[in-house]
């Protein structure tokens, strides 16, 4: 039975990945800052809670990593862990860039230092590309970061290439593009629009405070982005892939498919709010994910109105 490491097991990302992993038949260790009180409530909300073990592990504390390390002795490791919002990094700038870049180095270091065949999956970001405008993004595609998250995440991610070409380590990069689900938090945009429009369909007579609607973003569904990471590390080598649906909506278009698909014009309740402009945004983001279709085998299935669709779903369900 093979071993997997998720670092960051609390976030959306980790448990839809422990959920995965657990089909494919693993065992799955997560780690949390402090194992011992965090609820790991999306572990909770997939049934998993029981069926993963836990370890209490600072990304942070070299020590710390390894010697979860050295205990759990794992096959793959899966770097989902840090400060995970654009947004708040601007305000927590120095949190972010410790969390996401010295969080990866510790974990370089310490898996070169067993000795170990472990194989590294990295969480890169989109992010970094910054403002594609009409370029569809691809693996060669230049780095622009534009927030303190973006540059932290770039950080790691040639800290990952580094590691693979200077100590051969199988250590790879997944640049995944926006990938929404139910267990986003809502501070993040998505899910704020879902749970609004849900209450203000319910008649809740609230008004949904929103930022630039021009941004445009690449959405996926987070679930199967978790099946891109593992192929990742099932390849004879390590390389780097972008992971995206390929097609690219406006924040407007996002909040009126939720209003509508709610039988509601959002134009009717919907107000900007110059406070939720960031200092430095990302107009566009496009993607070109071909070569994880050609070398992976894997596309995305579900794109932003199926997202939508499901969000708003999993929604209602919830508040039944």
């Amino acid at each position: 039975m093979k071993k997997a490491l998720i670092c960051g097991i609390s976030g959306q990302d980790g448990a839809y990945l422990a959920q995965f992993l657990l089909g494919k038949g693993y065992a799955v260790i997560g780690t949390s800052r402090d194992a011992q009180i965090n609820s790991f409530g999306n572990l909770q909300r997939l049934e998993l809670r029981d069926r993963v073990k836990l370890e209490s592990m600072s990304l942070t504390d070299f020590r710390s990593v390894l010697q979860v390390l050295t205990k759990v002795q794992p096959d793959e490791v899966y770097n989902l862990a840090g400060q995970s919002s654009v947004g708040l990094s601007f305000h927590q700038p120095v949190e972010t860039l410790e969390s996401i870049a010295l969080g990866a180095l510790n974990l370089l270091e310490a898996i070169r230092f067993t000795e170990r065949p472990i194989r590294l999956y990295n969480a890169g970001s989109s992010e970094c590309f910054g403002d594609t405008g009409d370029v569809a993004a691809d693996e060669s595609q230049p780095f622009h970061p534009r927030s303190p998250y973006a540059v932290a995440k770039a950080t790691a991610f040639w800290e990952t290439a580094n590691y693979r070409e200077a100590y051969n380590l199988f250590a790879c990069s997944g640049i995944l593009f926006n990938h929404e689900s139910p267990l986003r938090p809502e501070r993040f945009v998505t899910k704020k629009i879902v749970a609004a429009v849900c209450r203000i369909a319910a008649g809740s007579g609230e008004k949904l405070q929103l930022g630039n609607l021009g941004i445009q973003r690449d959405w996926g569904w987070a679930p199967e982005y978790v099946q891109a990471m593992w192929l990742m590390l099932q390849q004879d080598a390590p390389e780097d892939f972008v992971v995206a649906t390929g097609k690219t909506f406006s924040l407007e278009e996002f909040a009126a498919a939720t209003f509508s698909a709610c039988g509601l014009n959002w134009r009717d309740h919907v107000e900007i709010d110059s406070a939720l402009l960031r200092p430095a945004d990302i107009d566009a983001g496009r993607a070109d994910p071909s070569k994880a279709a050609r070398v992976l085998g894997w596309q995305a299935q579900h794109f932003m109105p199926d997202v939508v669709r499901m969000m708003i779903q999993a929604e209602k369900e919830e508040k039944k």
